[in-house]
């Protein structure tokens, strides 16, 4: 017996929680922890931070941040550099080898999805491009409206979470 769908928000949890355990397991380039690449891919998108922005951004101890840091940046994928005007703030920024693996991190996962979309049938597949628009603006508006500092919830560190599966 096939189930009911529930109301919409039901089953876009549902969706965000498939999603989130597919990106989890697929194997991509690079062997990076799911803060790390998190990490990656907000210096790609955001240019530089200052560290201790970066921990609370990423929702991990400052600590574990700068553990996170010095291991990406001995694997050569971001570097530190003093800020302007203000010595002692440390700006983190993404190198263009790390912007490389990001982009061809997306590049191996879009082939995947491309994999997968090929199993639909065309007006599934017609249904997902035109509902991505929405689920688009929908995400981004999500992401927009999370507080930027840690709130009930405990706050990880950088390395509890690198030993979760890779991004």
């Amino acid at each position: 017996m096939m189930e009911r769908p529930g109301p919409v928000e039901d089953q876009l949890g549902r969706l965000a929680e498939l999603l989130t355990r597919w990106i989890r397991r697929v194997p991509t380039e690079g062997d990076l922890s799911l803060p790390a690449a998190s990490t990656l891919v907000r210096l790609t998108l955001d240019g530089p931070h200052r560290l201790t922005d970066l921990a609370t951004a990423e929702r991990v101890s400052q600590p574990g941040m700068t553990q996170l840091v010095t291991r990406l940046e001995s694997d050569g994928l971001v570097r530190r550099s003093a800020g302007s005007g203000d010595r002692r703030v440390v700006l983190v920024e993404v190198t263009e080898a790390g912007a490389a693996l990001i982009e061809r991190r997306r590049g191996h996962r879009a082939a995947q999805l491309r994999g997968l979309l090929d199993t639909l049938a065309p007006q599934e597949r017609q249904a997902v491009e035109a509902a991505l628009p929405a689920l688009l603006r929908l995400a981004e508006a999500g992401v927009s409206a999370l507080p930027t500092t840690p709130t009930a919830t405990p706050t990880a560190t950088a390395a509890d979470s690198s030993s979760r599966s890779s991004s």
